[in-house]
């Protein structure tokens, strides 16, 4: 099995393919306009104590403030509180009063109308090891099996841990040398100590750590022993790879290649068109069924149907096929459109239960690829599949597009990013196939504001990047996805 990792840095966004024998199993994106806040560290500002609701309100520096739950804030507990909390009288209105200031992680990205959640339990992630600061645990990743490799970890980490600090396992130090995680573990010290003193340096509401760019993530959480290439069609960005896997994954630097090829990178593996299929409500399979994905604020609804499939014979083996491809279909459309909460899933009602039990068997397969936590509930009586999957932030839906102005929140279309970005990648793939420096855009005023940026930046970038002059007209008649690309020289 070939594994890549695609990376296309665009003007207005960063987007990491991974692909696994050319098919895309995960895509992660990072945009200029919207800046994922999970894993960051704030000082904040305690706004409202609600003990009926047994939670606060907190002002970490945003519109909306964040929400931090009782269950949270053990990390604060003083012996009284602790004995409170152990005799099952501990209340939030005994540990936080408005106006205190306090330590706090963001695990939830704000999701439309609710601000972000919160916690005091900080976890810093590094290569191999999670630093648990205030905590005494040690827990091992589940997908390490090898009984004896588990102890070998387990004793490694013991003599490097200090007292006060927990430690989580990552499935990255599997057969990995004491020395490598010893270098870890020194990194997350260091980046504690150094939050600390930013926090002891500033005011709430204020950001104090920054979670990792999308260029490090993927050196940390993707690149493995297990990915052949990675392939990234930026120069600069290229050597920030380079600077960051000789410093993580030197082990792994040799497999880091930039591409300088004028053909668009995710055209060339055919990344665009499996993202246009990752924002469709119908997906079709490859045997001439399909599945709908239906998506609203309390769950997502999820229909399998044989569609042009009808088999030849035997309609049970065409329903368990329909249905074997549609549970490796959606396992993969959960994690490429990072869909969590509640799902209901309709697979093709099968009446042998060993067909039930295949089609379970294959779904739980599949999952098992996914870095979010998931959880089968099982069937309802009505034969329907319920699950949860575990979402801490935006999907690739609500990255890509937005509420709808023409049908007043009845459908959705495409950003104006989004399109701004499709007009470049246009451009870069007619420059592959002739040669000009000269071109008019015509579109709406929205993409227009979009290409041109601030003071004309974005439009400084563009042809630096692609060699054209973009000349951009607004046309309000236009509907924002359409625009036309006139080559004037």
């Amino acid at each position: 099995m070939v594994n890549q990792i695609i990376i296309n840095s665009g003007i207005k966004e960063k987007r990491a393919a991974i692909l696994m024998d050319n098919v895309l199993e995960d895509i992660v994106i990072e945009l200029d306009s919207y800046k994922k806040i999970v894993g960051n560290v704030y000082r904040a500002r305690v706004i409202d104590v609600l003990p009926g609701m047994q939670a606060a309100f907190v002002d970490i520096g945003y519109d909306k403030n964040a929400f931090l739950h009782v269950s949270d804030i053990y990390p604060l507990l003083d012996e009284k509180q602790l004995k409170l909390k152990k005799e099952g009288k501990l209340g939030i209105q005994h540990v936080l009063q408005p106006g205190q200031e306090l330590m706090v992680q963001v695990v939830k990205e704000p999701i439309y109308e609710k601000g972000a959640k919160v916690t005091c339990k900080i976890s810093l992630p590094g290569r191999y090891l999670v630093l648990l600061p205030g905590e005494y645990r040690t827990a091992i990743s589940r997908k390490i099996k090898d009984f004896d490799e588990r102890d070998r970890l387990k004793k490694i980490v013991g003599k490097l841990k200090d007292p006060d600090m927990g430690l989580i396992i990552r499935t990255n130090s599997r057969y990995k040398k004491a020395d490598l995680l010893e270098l870890d573990y020194s990194y997350l010290k260091r980046t504690w100590t150094q939050i600390k003193e930013n926090y002891n340096n500033s005011k709430a509401p204020d950001l104090i750590y920054e979670h990792a760019s999308l260029l490090k993530t993927i050196v940390r959480d993707y690149l493995n022993k297990d990915v052949d290439k990675v392939l990234i069609d930026d120069e600069s960005d290229y050597r920030v790879l380079l600077e960051l896997s000789e410093k993580l994954a030197p082990d792994l630097k040799n497999r880091i290649n930039l591409y300088n090829k004028k053909m668009p990178i995710f055209h060339v593996y055919g990344i665009e068109k499996e993202l246009e299929r990752a924002i469709r409500k119908k997906i079709w399979l490859d045997s001439g069924g399909f599945i709908v994905i239906e998506q609203t604020e309390a769950l997502v609804a999820i229909d399998v149907n044989t569609g042009k499939y009808t088999g030849k014979k035997n309609a049970a083996r065409t329903i368990l096929k329909t249905n074997l491809e549609a549970a490796r279909e959606i396992a993969r459309q959960l994690r490429l459109r990072d869909i969590g909460g509640i799902i209901i899933i309709d697979f093709i009602d099968m009446k042998e239960r060993r067909h039930q039990q295949e089609v379970l068997e294959t779904f739980e397969k599949e999952l098992a690829k996914d870095r979010s936590v998931t959880s089968i509930q099982g069937l309802t009586k009505l034969g329907l599949l319920e699950m949860t999957r575990q979402k801490v932030r935006e999907g690739l839906g609500e990255l890509m597009q937005k509420e709808c102005s023409y049908c007043r929140g009845k459908g959705l279309i495409l950003s104006a990013n989004s399109v701004a970005e499709s007009i470049i990648r246009n451009i870069q793939l007619k420059k592959a196939s002739e040669e000009f420096s000269r071109a008019v855009v015509e579109c709406h005023p929205l993409v227009v504001s979009s290409l041109k940026g601030d003071n004309g930046e974005v439009l400084q970038k563009i042809f630096k990047k692609t060699g054209v002059s973009l000349e951009l007209k607004p046309v309000n008649s236009l509907h924002i996805e359409k625009y036309r690309i006139n080559i004037t020289g």
